[in-house]
């Protein structure tokens, strides 16, 4: 014996149907923004990015960077963005903690000034990894003749209560 479904058995499936295919398509249509937004892997290739080396990446909460310094930087401190760094090439002194002399705040949580006062000074080079805490003065010494390249991940610090 063959069962044959009721008129109404059959409007209610098709209406089941049609929410599934509705909802299925409106994930399929978000996916595209939800990669344009925060892609789920990012590839430098040889630690720079495809859109070259003055290119950053914001992810939200942490960032990309390469920074390439061929002669010395201004000291700063980042107030809200803790950075670790991974040089890449070249060597620098790296003068760090102190504080920041003649400090002026340059944009919101960021203060920078010519030099650091009774700071901890080290001999960098291709392969150190760096960690800096937000709040921590840092100034790049670069000799003459000399570089230091290095990728950067800025990561955002959660707003203290």
């Amino acid at each position: 014996m063959i069962l044959q479904p009721s008129f109404a058995k059959l409007r209610s499936l098709r209406a089941l149907c049609v929410k599934v295919l509705l909802s299925q398509a409106c994930l399929l249509a978000a996916a595209p923004l939800q990669a344009q937004t925060a892609p789920p892997v990012t590839i430098w290739p040889h630690g720079v990015s495809p859109l070259g080396i003055k290119h950053k990446d914001d992810f939200g909460n942490h960032g990309l960077s390469i920074t390439v310094h061929d002669k010395s930087g201004i000291a700063e401190v980042h107030q809200a963005t803790a950075d670790v760094m991974i040089v890449q090439s070249g060597e620098a002194t790296l003068v760090y903690g102190g504080e920041v002399v003649d400090a002026h705040t340059t944009s919101p949580n960021e203060v920078r000034g010519p030099s650091i006062r009774n700071g901890t000074s080290v001999h960098i080079t291709a392969g150190d990894v760096i960690h800096f805490a937000a709040g921590v003065p840092h100034q790049w010494l670069v000799a003459p003749g000399k570089q230091i390249t290095y990728l950067v991940v800025h990561i955002e610090e959660p707003a203290k209560p």
